[in-house]
């Protein structure tokens, strides 16, 4: 089979077991998900089982391993002694031959993989900690080449004598490595809507443009339209052409440097006209999404696995007195509404300044109502997806490959007059 070849036999979509098997087939790496929920204060156990064949190891051992790490710049930049990847967490156990330390009880994932792998299995366990960042990419542009920037995690199965002897050369048929997710769900408890308004005045005009905007709650799901309030009180002898609406992604990356990164993700523009003396109350719908922002490089998107669909990255919770640097990247939204204002007279332009408002958004993903349950009730032999390993260092090469996307929808665009 193709080292990037994925097939899967499954009784329902969201019910998959992966396999990652090594080119010399010693070791298969299983595991139940792939998307691993960060609650803000715990974090889903990385649970898994590697079968091994022991005819061939030639007195090696078998370890697996976990690595959190950041990518941040160009991949073939590597090439001339340059790092552009940073490891934030990284964690091995030994699998084979079992060790003496205390193991913690198999989880039902694992006792469900055992039956499936017999004597051969070797379960695994891995407690993240809570402050690390969750899965984020950065969407690389139409012409660009290599892994992707962001966040991303690895299992990694290998056979070697040592786990980290940089010294050792490893083969790369002997391992056996998938890439998995941190995600964060919307919280159970959402506060009010926020509100902001603002009083614009201008220069030859007596009264100002008053402008208010609001939602009804402070989080939205992804793909869910957002109704936006907008009041506007037009005391002034200017005339409100038009109304434009728009949503804006910032991306601080704070590990390396305090970059802060910017994107429109929405911005539509609406024929509602106030005149002076006049006021104007509308609900506004949008829906920001990835479809409309395909080519936009360096928009956050919410970790990608090869093959699967992802979508805008969702705003970052932090819990309280966390560390923000360790986290990486935080992803935040901002709606912005506008009130369009013609010149007029004889200054024109001059007289003239659009008055903006900001408010902020949260966009996530609801949390299922239970995914154990929904989990237990599939058959193991019915959800097994099987695919060769990549070829690759499994101690320290932990870059994961992210295909560029192709754009099969125009960007979305807006005019500022």
């Amino acid at each position: 089979m193709d080292a990037d070849t994925d097939t899967s036999c499954q009784s329902n979509s969201m019910a998959k077991v992966y396999k990652k098997s090594s080119r010399n087939g010693l070791i298969a790496l299983y595991l139940g998900k792939r998307d691993f929920v960060d609650h803000v204060d715990n974090v889903d156990v990385v649970d898994g089982v590697i079968k091994i064949d022991p005819s061939d190891l030639a007195g090696r051992s078998v370890w697996v391993s976990l690595t959190c790490a950041f990518r941040y710049g160009r991949e073939d930049l590597d090439v001339i002694g340059l790092s552009f990847r940073k490891d934030i967490w990284f964690k091995h156990l030994q699998v084979y031959p079992p060790t003496s330390e205390p193991k913690p009880d198999n989880t039902h994932v694992q006792n469900a993989l055992l039956r499936k792998t017999g004597d051969d299995g070797h379960p695994f366990i891995f407690v993240l900690p809570t402050n690390l960042p969750c899965s984020v990419t950065l969407q690389p542009g139409p012409g660009d080449a290599g892994k992707a920037c962001g966040v991303d995690f690895e299992v990694k199965a290998y056979i070697a004598i040592e786990a980290d002897n940089p010294d050792e050369q490893i083969d790369k048929k002997d391992t056996a490595r998938l890439v998995i997710r941190k995600i964060q769900f919307a919280p159970d408890k959402l506060g009010a809507g926020p509100k902001a308004n603002i009083n614009k005045q201008f220069i030859m005009s007596e009264k100002p443009i008053q402008l208010e905007a609001s939602t009804e709650k402070e989080l939205y799901y992804h793909g869910d339209p957002i109704p936006i309030s907008v009041k506007i009180n037009n005391e002034s002898n200017k005339v409100v052409k038009k109304v434009k609406i728009s949503i804006e992604q910032t991306t601080d990356v704070v590990l390396y440097s305090a970059d802060k990164y910017t994107k429109v993700v929405l911005c539509e523009e609406f024929g509602d006209q106030v005149d002076p003396a006049s006021t104007l109350e509308k609900e506004y719908r949008v829906t920001p999404l990835l479809a409309n922002n395909i080519e936009k490089r360096g928009l956050a998107l919410d970790g990608k696995l090869k093959d699967e669909d992802t979508n805008l990255a969702s705003s970052t919770i932090i819990r309280a007195g966390m560390d923000k640097e360790i986290l990486g990247i935080l992803v935040s939204y901002t709606i912005k509404a506008t009130a369009v204002v013609s010149g007029g007279g004889i200054l024109g332009s001059l007289t003239s300044s659009d008055v903006t408002v900001e408010i902020p958004l949260v966009l996530m993903y609801p949390k299922p109502a239970d995914l154990t349950s929904y989990w237990n009730s599939f058959p193991l032999q019915n959800r097994l997806e099987d695919h060769q390993s990549g070829e690759t260092d499994p101690r320290r090469n932990t870059e994961t490959d992210f295909p560029r996307i192709k754009s099969r929808h125009k960007q979305s665009t807006c005019s500022t007059s």
